[in-house]
């Protein structure tokens, strides 16, 4: 009892309020989970006999592509229980504990069914068993012989029961999880479309700040840039007027909300007043508006995340093992 309460708390009850469209680009990632997922539960007559829903899907990537996004999209769109699981909620310094944790999970989801178990980083879980580096101790060893065996062993019915994962390491899974999943979708770097995407939901109202060539040369500048880095660069942005706050020399009065505001202004605007943001009323403080050329400023100092020899590394494992979910 004590194993399957401490994997309650893992059980999401609010939904993420992602949808679908708010994931950049990804088409095919997309339409393989609505056909996985969704699909199943809304047209249950379309699966039966040997027509089976998919039972494990990975989602593998570099970091930031939203991988996790994805899962997210899933749970706000369906009506499974979702657990969400990472190494901490199955890992025990306790002897035995670590593969009890594992089938109460699986027996807990069976209960609960329609239901989807997402393990974010399950390279961390279950990384190959060779002996090599990650490959673990006996313990853990047999956490993960635990965890092949719910999946797909002999007398467990998993049907209504789907794991999807994610990683950033997919080398580094053992051969026999590998297997496991029968669909193993590559989440890449966004492309121009996607990053152009990407900067229109990040800025929402503020982009309407930006012009449509505004926002395609962002996407242009930004190559090699992942979801993530995309959004840092936009909170970066974000902070500009700030800046201007706490760099103003010089007030000037405003009209805003039937008052009087002070916005930050240069010393040679009719109306300007020699002051700094310490001498401004805090509730009669306006900043000044994010614009186009703010953010290519901030373009122009945010460096990507990933590095161009680690993509190949992707590439490499989609065309042995994987497909592209771009």
């Amino acid at each position: 009892m004590k194993l399957k309460e401490s994997l309650m708390s893992s059980i999401v009850t609010e939904k993420p309020n992602v949808k679908w469209e708010d994931v950049a680009g990804l088409e095919s990632a997309k339409e393989e989970l609505q056909q996985a997922i969704i699909f199943p539960l809304r047209f249950p007559q379309l699966f039966q006999g040997s027509r089976r829903a998919r039972r494990a899907i990975l989602l593998y990537g570099p970091p930031g592509t939203g991988k996790s996004y994805l899962a997210k999209a899933v749970a706000t769109e369906v009506e499974h229980t979702l657990f969400s699981i990472s190494s901490s909620d199955l890992m025990s310094k306790w002897s035995g504990d670590s593969e009890a944790l594992v089938r109460q999970l699986f027996e807990l989801a069976r209960e609960k069914k329609p239901a989807i178990i997402f393990i974010d980083e399950i390279d961390a879980l279950c990384s190959n068993r060779d002996g090599g580096p990650g490959g673990g101790n006996e313990d853990t060893a047999r956490m993960k012989t635990e965890f092949l065996v719910q999946m797909d062993g002999v007398g467990k019915d998993n049907a209504g029961v789907l794991v999807l994962a994610a990683t950033n390491l997919p080398w580094s899974l053992d051969p026999a999880v590998r297997r496991r999943f029968q669909r193993r979708i590559h989440i890449p770097l966004p492309d121009l479309a996607a990053r152009k995407q990407l900067f229109q939901i990040h800025l929402g109202d503020l982009g309407r700040q930006c012009s449509e060539r505004d926002l395609e040369e962002l996407a242009r500048r930004s190559e090699g840039f992942s979801g993530s880095d995309v959004a840092t660069a936009i909170q970066d942005a974000l902070m500009v007027p700030i800046k201007k706050v706490h760099m103003a020399t010089h007030f000037r009065k405003i009209p805003h909300a039937g008052a009087e505001y002070y916005t930050p202004c240069d010393k040679t605007d009719p109306g300007a007043i020699a002051m700094t943001w310490r001498k401004v009323p805090p509730n009669r403080l306006k900043e000044p508006p994010l614009t186009a050329a703010d953010l290519f400023v901030v373009m122009q100092h945010v460096k990507p995340s990933v590095a161009p020899d680690e993509l190949d590394k992707y590439v490499a494992w989609t065309e042995q093992f994987g497909m592209e979910g771009a």
